[in-house]
């Protein structure tokens, strides 16, 4: 099992990137979101990356962050997501939207991704409901190499206060569902305090 990549960056493509590896050049492929994080060609990266075997095939699918690369396992656990579908919805969804996308069973949000229909992102916000936890913590995905792809502060706001409620003994599912509202009724320039006292009432109903 190959876990990450530490390497140059040899190439990129637009669905791929090649990480030079001690001389060995490997292929993986990539959200639209990974391939811009790694930055200019020949600069150092690591990559965490996924496996795949099959009968015919071997694999190698890299993310930036192993937030990402947890999505990606819950997301190609639902029948009908194979990994090309979980990259588009992993290019269309930053990890705070898939998030609440989820706790809040928008299956529209999920629909926005390319191979998406309404059936099937409906599966999606449905099975994973209760399995998400505090998987990216609401965020955006991790950095590759030390650069980060920016957090929206909405998402930051989110995870901090889905942590609070979780700490205070709410299940991970109660906790993004109740924030999600919470956050949808107070806006962008809610503080974390705010948040979290309108999640808590939310939770409690």
């Amino acid at each position: 099992m190959i876990a990450h990549l530490k390497g140059l960056l040899a190439s990129t493509g637009l669905d791929h990137a090649v990480v030079d590896v001690g001389g060995v050049g490997y292929l993986f492929g990539a959200s639209t979101r990974t391939l811009a994080a790694l930055g200019p060609v020949g600069e150092a990266v690591t990559v965490h990356t996924e496996m795949l075997v099959a009968e015919d095939f071997i694999r190698l699918v890299g993310f930036a962050s192993a937030g990402e690369r947890d999505w990606f396992r819950l997301l190609t656990g639902v029948q009908g997501v194979g990994a090309r579908v979980a990259l588009a919805i992993l290019s269309a969804l930053d990890g705070a939207e898939l998030h609440r996308a989820i706790a809040t069973q928008d299956k529209a949000m999920v629909a926005r991704a390319n191979g998406v229909g309404p059936k099937l992102a409906e599966r999606i916000v449905r099975e994973l409901k209760d399995k998400t936890g505090t998987i990216a913590g609401g965020t955006a995905f991790g950095g590759v190499g030390g650069a980060a792809i920016a957090a929206t502060p909405a998402g930051g706001l989110a995870a901090d206060a889905i942590s609070a409620l979780a700490s205070l003994g709410f299940k991970p599912a109660e906790a993004s569902t109740a924030v999600a509202a919470a956050e949808s009724e107070l806006g962008d320039g809610a503080t974390l305090d705010a948040l979290v006292r309108l999640a808590l009432r939310k939770a409690a109903k």
